[in-house]
């Protein structure tokens, strides 16, 4: 490695597809985006499926990520035309600019499909962030192994798995572990949002995109309702920065049930917070890492859930718990999820101060297990700078 470091500036120049389809990818690309102009300065020419994070990173978008975002088997249907017109832009784009590499970032069903016209196009193509074929639909490996130069995953079990299926993988850490941190003190974060630093602190987290929070929201509201008549506690629900709330639907059911939003600060609302009510995804990744008590939920179009959870095989479905081994936190998925069942989850942790400490030693164990010595963004720059020396030797 010592050798190819000393000798990239051999690289005359590199251009790079890179394509992310969801707020997380485009976070974890844009942070691989640092550390690859790092490695090569100058020498980094990036296009591709960008969010906000990675054109700033300086990222061409021909396709813009968000066009993108879109959850559930069902619900992406209407969206099917949309979403294949931009499929088609990044092919075009490829086969007119010719990328030496492609860095394709989590979005499976999106990126596995264009990984197989980029391979046809003798283009390499770079995964980061692994696709669940470990949990659900285990003849993604084949395609995988057929067009993968190379896997980048996040989650410790998932490199044996995929090693197992010949699918050459690297586990880099998770990119969480070295940047979820609190911006205030409590007392910073109480005298900002007028919260008294007396108070017990619930948050709500329904999601970040505005179809999840439609369908977890009036659950969410109505368990706030049970908890705040047996418990005394400042209810709190964070929201992605720029989510545009006062825009949407959502505004007056929330401000009649006496709940505060807070827009762009999840980490430090989850920091200060005794307990969360969070939907199964990243944010329960983020929770662990600060070590906050929680219970997690979800749900999706009836239908999508009928069609998935056939095909799921995996013993649990939130991430937190799959780290671990074993259940930490309660999983209320679908019809389990109900007003009654969020409240008594919340109100256990609340009111036993027992349960929490023993959930955040949990937690700390699967934090742990999330972080390395190193940067996971410098790891997958270094993979993917060994891969174009390597190239460019054959080459010429």
């Amino acid at each position: 490695m010592t050798g190819i470091r000393d000798s990239r500036y051999t690289l005359k120049s590199v251009r790079i597809l890179i394509s992310a389809g969801e707020d997380s990818g485009d976070l974890y690309a844009s942070r691989l985006v640092e550390a690859l102009k790092a490695r090569l300065p100058g020498a980094t020419e990036l296009f591709g499926c960008a969010g906000p994070r990675m054109q700033a990173a300086g990222v061409r978008a021909v396709v813009d990520a968000r066009s993108l975002s879109v959850v559930g088997i069902v619900e992406v249907l209407a969206h099917i035309p949309r979403i294949y017109g931009e499929f088609r832009k990044l092919v075009r784009a490829a086969k007119l600019e010719k990328p030496d590499l492609a860095i394709l970032t989590d979005s499976p069903d999106f990126h596995l499909r264009l990984a197989k016209k980029l391979r046809a196009l003798g283009i390499p193509v770079v995964y980061l962030i692994a696709p669940q074929a470990w949990a659900w639909r285990q003849g993604r490996v084949r395609a995988m192994r057929r067009d993968l130069r190379h896997l980048l995953c996040i989650f410790p079990f998932e490199e044996a798995f995929f090693r197992k299926h010949r699918v050459p993988t690297t586990y880099i850490g998770h990119p969480l572990a070295r940047i979820v941190r609190q911006s205030m003190t409590r007392a910073e974060f109480c005298a900002r949002f007028g919260v008294n630093p007396d108070e017990r602190i619930l948050v709500l987290l329904p999601g970040s995109r505005h179809g999840e929070v439609a369908r977890h929201l009036p659950h969410l509201i109505a368990a706030a309702e049970r908890i705040r008549a047996l418990a005394q506690v400042r209810v709190l629900l964070a929201l992605p920065g720029k989510f545009g709330f006062e825009t949407s639907t959502f505004p007056q059911p929330v401000r009649a049930a006496s709940i505060q939003v807070i827009e762009g600060f999840t980490w430090d609302c989850l920091r200060h917070a005794e307990v969360a009510l969070a939907a199964s995804g990243t944010v329960t990744i983020e929770a662990a890492l600060l070590g906050v008590p929680m219970a997690t939920f979800y749900r999706v179009n009836a239908l999508s859930w009928l069609l998935g959870r056939w095909l799921v095989k995996s013993p649990f479905l939130s991430m937190v718990n799959l780290v671990a081994g074993r259940k930490i936190a309660a999983e209320l998925i679908q019809d389990e999820m109900t007003a009654e069942a969020l409240a008594s989850e919340a109100l256990r942790l609340l009111e036993n101060e027992e349960a929490r400490v023993r959930m955040r030693t949990e937690l700390n164990e699967v934090a742990a297990k999330l972080t390395t010595g190193h940067d996971p963004m410098e790891r997958a720059a270094e993979e993917i700078e060994k891969i174009l020396m390597e190239d460019s030797a054959h080459a010429g």
